[in-house]
């Protein structure tokens, strides 16, 4: 799931600032793009999550598919075909998600991105762990089951 040597390169330097910084300039673009419905959030989490769907405090412009093999060192951002409106921190709960299955990268994704683990960052988080528990379900994404189910448990209590 997580690229060793992009990461190697990532906690080197100032990467993850870069990141922070570039997504940090996408949210704030303004578009009529939607990459997550409502209505999706209001089905899905309920499903996969165990949780009525979080208010969206912050409606924000996400890439939408921020994963490790969209991301380069030096730093690019690559496959842009689903960006659109999301709640806030959309990209770095889906960065998280995906780095799951090495807990010391996940740990520096919420260091980088103060908003998962926030009430804001809610909506965003049951999102996107309803949207691969639902990939999960669909024989997808195998891998990250247990981690996923976890995080579900833990966004339950919050």
């Amino acid at each position: 799931m997580v690229g060793g040597d992009l990461v190697q390169e990532a906690c080197a330097g100032s990467w993850w600032e870069d990141l922070a910084g570039t997504l940090a300039k996408v949210a704030a673009v303004d578009t009529d793009r939607v990459a997550v419905r409502q209505q999706y959030m209001d089905r899905a989490i309920p499903e996969f999550v165990g949780v009525p769907a979080p208010a969206v405090t912050c409606w924000t412009t996400a890439h939408s598919d921020l994963h490790w093999a969209n991301v380069t060192a030096p730093l690019r951002i690559l496959d842009w075909e689903g960006w659109g409106r999301a709640p806030e921190g959309f990209d770095a709960a889906t960065l998280y998600a995906y780095s799951l299955l090495q807990e010391d990268v996940a740990a520096r994704v919420r260091d980088a991105f103060p908003v998962l683990g926030s009430p804001a960052g809610l909506a965003a988080e049951a999102t996107v762990c309803a949207q691969l528990l639902q990939t999960v379900a669909r024989g997808d994404n195998l891998v990250l089951q247990g981690q996923l189910r976890n995080w579900a448990e833990e966004l339950r209590h919050r």
